[in-house]
């Protein structure tokens, strides 16, 4: 595997953080029908130096999403800033792509700070974490909802046999470990679950989830890039060596393991790159690692909003992102307006890395790619 850069000069390597380490939280902004809660009261403790400030919504506090300045604090923000609330809606959304239903959130935001990050579209100029203290309510209404679904009555591209409910679309669930134990009672609850299955994508290796005993009804999606592009955009992650490293260590735990690869960003290079890590992925994964591994292969997406946030605080990782001169705009499937790879030349990029696939890792089944 080559450590150097396209200009011929070495890499820089990562810094590697562990989970616990992205969080030094001096303020947390609170709802008091949260601070009223078992598990609100828990965050609390878990940072007992913190200041605790009182609002009247954890989703959008004044002077904080709603503060330009802020950007410049990006990562600082980031760090030390918690946001604690109460989830009014309790709402499965279909999906029918990585996961039949999006579970209701029990956070929303993130310690880390990729550049593609799309949870920040709709929070302004901060993404702190927002983590919601009633977890039995958002558990029972799971528990209700898959059991109005009954049996999955056939295999389809997001599970052969159950319901897949993703926990983690508007978070990082290895990083919301840290703060709360929400994650470890959504796991625990859909060991229990025997037609549905819990699954969220992490770009963090939080060790202590090995703990959790999910017993195959939980699926962590590892997200994957070539590992230049990942130093450069993945920022505060577990560098992508050590998200592959760990694939076997979580399916002997007992987790399905699959695989992110994405996003995928096109430039000169793109695709022997992504042979490199192809190439790691079949090396370094065991037979059983393999054999029940997945991938979904997602080509980026970005928006103009998340551009000019982007260009306050990581100009950089924009130069490699924002490229008008191959991209277009294109309304989502959740109604916004963001900006993708030309249809026609994506089409063409998008088939090339699933020949590459076929070719370097034939063990590895796509079930989706966009």
């Amino acid at each position: 595997m080559s450590t150097s850069a396209s200009d011929g000069t070495a890499a820089r390597p990562a810094p590697t953080r562990a989970p616990g380490e992205l969080l030094d939280v001096r303020t947390i902004y609170a709802e008091p029908a949260a601070l009223a809660l078992d598990r609100g009261r828990q965050v609390v403790e878990r940072w007992p130096r913190a200041e605790v400030v009182e609002v009247p919504s954890a989703q959008r506090v004044q002077g904080l999403h709603d503060d330009a300045a802020s950007v410049d604090r990006w990562v600082r923000v980031k760090t030390e800033v918690l946001a604690l609330g109460v989830r009014k809606t309790l709402t499965a959304r279909r999906n029918e792509r990585s996961a039949n239903w999006i579970a209701p959130s029990t956070a929303n935001g993130c310690a880390m700070a990729c550049a593609y990050c799309y949870v920040p579209r709709h929070k302004g100029y901060a993404n702190p974490i927002t983590v919601y203290a009633n977890i039995d309510q958002v558990v029972g209404y799971l528990q209700r909802h898959v059991a109005r679904q009954g049996p999955k009555p056939g295999p389809d591209q997001c599970d052969p046999h159950a319901w897949v409910y993703d926990i983690g679309e508007n978070s990082d669930a290895s990083v919301d470990a840290v703060v709360s134990d929400n994650v470890r009672d959504l796991v625990t609850a859909f060991r229990d679950l025997p037609t549905a299955k819990a699954s969220f994508a992490t770009k963090q290796v939080n060790r202590d989830l090995l703990d959790y005993d999910p017993q195959g009804r939980t699926r962590v999606r590892f997200s994957v890039m070539p590992h230049r592009m990942a130093r450069l955009l993945d920022v505060r992650t577990t560098p992508v060596a050590q998200r592959v490293a760990a694939v076997d260590d979580f399916v002997a735990a007992g987790y399905e393991v699959h695989l992110n690869l994405s996003p995928v960003v096109v430039h000169e290079g793109w695709l022997e790159e992504w042979a490199e890590l192809l190439d790691e992925l079949d090396d370094v994964l065991s037979p059983a690692a393999k054999a029940q591994a997945a991938a979904e292969v997602i080509l980026l997406t970005h928006n103009a909003g998340l551009h000019e946030v982007n260009l306050g605080w990581h100009p950089k990782g924009e130069e490699a992102i924002w490229r008008p001169d191959i991209q277009e705009t294109k309304r989502s499937q959740n109604g916004m307006e963001n900006v993708r790879y030309r249809a026609r030349w994506k089409k063409v990029w998008l088939q090339r890395l699933l020949d590459l696939m076929a070719e370097r890792t034939p063990w590895l089944t796509v079930r989706y790619a966009f």
